[in-house]
């Protein structure tokens, strides 16, 4: 299922993800956690959603700790 604002820490596939705040892009390789932006220790107040868009791939996978987010 793919979502248009998956939060930090979500268990996702690979692919592609850009950042809701500051579009900062990503990719992951394999399924694991997504991170935090890597602007948010340099921009904490620019960061409010504190998620990512999912531009490619299959976005949450189904061991999120976070489904209904």
């Amino acid at each position: 299922m793919k979502k248009r604002c998956v939060p930090y820490g979500s268990d996702v596939s690979a692919g592609e993800f850009e950042c809701a705040d500051c579009g900062k892009k990503i990719q992951i390789t394999s399924a694991k956690s997504l991170p935090p932006c890597p602007k948010y220790q340099i921009y904490p107040t620019q960061h409010t959603k504190k998620c990512w868009i999912v531009l490619s791939g299959q976005g949450d996978s189904p061991n999120d700790p976070y489904p209904n987010n």
